[in-house]
């Protein structure tokens, strides 16, 4: 079994489509495999992808690679996901299986408070996110690189709570389809809508926002 890096925190039908929707994901990623897999969500949310099959393992890497894994094991200056769990005064604590507390000194996003860097780049509860395991923990380089990029680009509004085909869905329904390039995935519930030349992404969340019960963000980009 694989714990993939991604929780599924939704309830009742949303939750039966997002589990479906993961299905057809995963079923994508080792269709040409000879490998069975069975989805679930553990006590914690995370979801679980237990597979069977001669090729079980490289499925376990793909899955890894795809979406990263929890883990309880831990070493010193390796890299591993977790997921954004609260905010506070003294920096980020990450859901990786255990909390996993990293400093606003060890963020590497620059000036401001955790608050203030959260809205900055648009960072959406739960939101799967790279760090390097110590004393102290801190953010990824691959991570830091992600953020600042999302800066340099035409802007975003992040998403919480939706599936990548409900996001599309809604910006379709809000009649906006136009002013998007994609919604870019980030976790199985956590998506980037990639704005178009000449979207503000304030006015797109401002439009959407009404048929999503979902935590919304914007990033503002440079261009």
């Amino acid at each position: 079994m694989v714990v993939l890096a991604t929780k599924c925190y939704v309830e009742g039908d949303a939750r039966e489509r997002s589990l479906k929707s993961l299905g057809s994901l995963v079923d994508n990623e080792l269709h040409q495999l000879s490998v069975d897999s069975d989805i679930g969500i553990r006590h914690d949310d995370f979801v679980t992808v237990t597979l069977s099959g001669d090729d079980e393992t490289v499925a376990r890497n793909i899955l890894r690679e795809q979406w990263g894994e929890i883990t309880d094991h831990f070493d010193e200056g390796e890299t591993y996901t977790g997921t954004l769990k609260s905010w506070g005064d003294d920096g980020f604590v990450l859901d990786a299986g255990v909390n996993i507390h990293i400093p606003t000194s060890e963020f590497g996003l620059g000036q401001g408070t955790p608050s203030q860097i959260r809205d900055r780049f648009g960072l959406v509860q739960h939101l799967p996110m790279q760090f390097v395991y110590g004393e102290p923990c801190s953010l990824a380089a691959a991570e830091q690189d992600r953020l600042y990029e999302w800066r340099r680009g035409p802007g975003r509004v992040n998403v919480n709570s939706a599936t990548r085909g409900e996001v599309r869905a809604t910006v379709n329904r809000a009649g906006h389809a136009q002013d998007i390039i994609t919604v870019e995935r980030l976790g199985l519930l956590e998506q980037s809508i990639i704005c178009g030349e000449g979207t503000d992404p304030p006015g797109l969340l401002a439009a959407i926002g009404e048929y999503l019960p979902a935590e919304l963000r914007c990033v503002i980009g440079d261009q």
